[in-house]
């Protein structure tokens, strides 16, 4: 009985703490209904290096640089590089066509996005053009841009902030209930989580792509040196313990394209799940001296420990000792109950986050009504399939792939903005 009771106390102390250290994602959702924007400065006339790296995109890319074509920033106060990264088809010469500059680049040990930035931003070293560029944006070779997304972004760098994002649409959203599913977490972090940061004053986090900085903060990190699975995480993750600020501007807005296999889409989480690990154990240490700094940096430092190994492993703690404490006072019947009862208030839970963004996102969504009123019921049951891909990419070696992009289309036929 004296066991029964310890577990009972220590997973509703457990369910205690698990709460608190989340309650901010509830802030995060009223937010924007509650607190307005900050005003901009007046824009500066900074110069970019727009980054682009590329595997095999020859069919995609060329969009993505009209796009960058069609800018209505200054011409003169931005260029174009593509890394063409261990391509075999003819990636290179169609951005040269386009009017890119371009470096090839081959390597066979040294594989993946965080090494192909790298190496462009060694060749602009070499070139002596790195000095030329105020900041650097990144984006990945599927994507489109609107025609206002440098001058947008433009305003958040001008507010002194040393990283920066925008809202990040999809392509392809509608095609089916996986591409659907990525789609609306995609702007559920944009507007659910980045804007309600970015108007509470504390760090944003960039997601992949569509993102810039500063060369200052390039040069606080002694270059792009973040070579995990998800270089992205590194990056925040280095932010938040270091004290930059990044900022989010939800009128520059990027499209990319989304997996629609399953196959695919359990690659690429498997590859995500890795990567953060890597991440999580590589900055543990840090992340803990960040919290110990208190202010801004502590709760940035704060809220990238909860998204990382060590919130999912409180989490997944707090479950061990509540289904023990089940099991001890009810046997199999009570743990398949409150599997039962864990599982639907998931699906629930991300329901209503589903139903939300599709709401307050209704006209940036690709479809017609009856498909995105049907994939808010399917994103719980995509979501519920990251169970299944943690516990794998946990005792699996991971294989980097690269995503095959095959949706090519032109930014004018992508839905228009709010």
């Amino acid at each position: 009985m004296e066991i029964v009771l310890i577990l009972k106390y220590v997973s509703h102390a457990l369910a205690f703490v698990l709460s608190a250290c989340y309650f901010y994602q509830i802030v995060y959702l009223a937010a924007p209904f509650f607190k307005k924007p900050a005003l901009h400065r007046a824009a500066v006339p900074n110069r970019y290096a727009v980054l682009i790296a590329a595997r095999n995109e020859e069919r995609v890319l060329p969009y993505l640089l009209d796009s960058l074509s069609a800018q209505d920033y200054p011409k003169s106060l931005f260029d174009v590089y593509v890394v063409a990264d261990n391509c075999t088809d003819r990636t290179a010469e169609t951005a040269r066509l386009h009017g890119a500059e371009v470096f090839e680049r081959s390597s066979a040990t040294e594989i993946g996005k965080g090494y192909a930035l790298n190496f462009l931003l060694r060749k602009l070293e070499e070139s002596g053009k790195y000095g030329d560029y105020d900041a650097f944006l990144v984006f990945d070779a599927d994507n489109l841009l609107r025609p206002d997304y440098i001058t947008r972004i433009n305003r958040v760098c001008s507010d002194g902030y040393d990283a920066f994002c925008g809202y990040r649409n999809s392509k392809n959203a509608s095609q089916n209930w996986i591409s659907s599913a990525y789609g609306l977490w995609y702007l559920h972090e944009s507007v659910h989580l980045n804007q309600s940061r970015m108007q509470l004053g504390v760090m944003c986090a960039v997601s992949g792509t569509g993102f810039g900085f500063t060369r200052a903060l390039l040069e606080r990190c002694g270059g792009w040196n973040f070579f995990a699975l998800t270089e992205d995480i590194e990056f925040d993750t280095w932010c938040a313990v270091n004290g930059a600020r990044i900022g989010y501007c939800p009128e520059a807005m990027v499209y990319d394209e989304q997996p629609t296999s399953f196959r695919q889409a359990w690659r690429q989480r498997t590859r995500w799940v890795q990567g953060g690990l890597q991440v999580s154990v590589r900055y543990g240490t840090r992340l803990l001296r960040g919290m110990l700094r208190g202010g801004r940096t502590g709760y940035a430092a704060f809220e990238m420990t909860t998204l990382s190994l060590w919130g999912y492993g409180l989490s997944a703690l707090a479950m061990g000792f509540a289904l023990s404490y089940t099991f001890l006072s009810s046997r199999w019947t009570g743990v398949l109950s409150a599997l039962g009862s864990s599982l639907l208030s998931t699906y629930l839970s991300m329901f209503v986050l589903g139903l939300l963004t599709t709401a307050t996102e209704w006209r940036n969504i690709g479809g017609g009504a009856s498909k995105k009123i049907l994939h808010v019921f399917t994103f719980p049951l995509f979501m519920l399939t990251y169970v299944p891909v943690a516990v794998s990419a946990v005792f699996r070696k991971f294989q980097w792939q690269p995503i095959r992009h095959s949706v090519a289309v032109p930014v004018e036929q992508m839905v228009s903005p709010q």
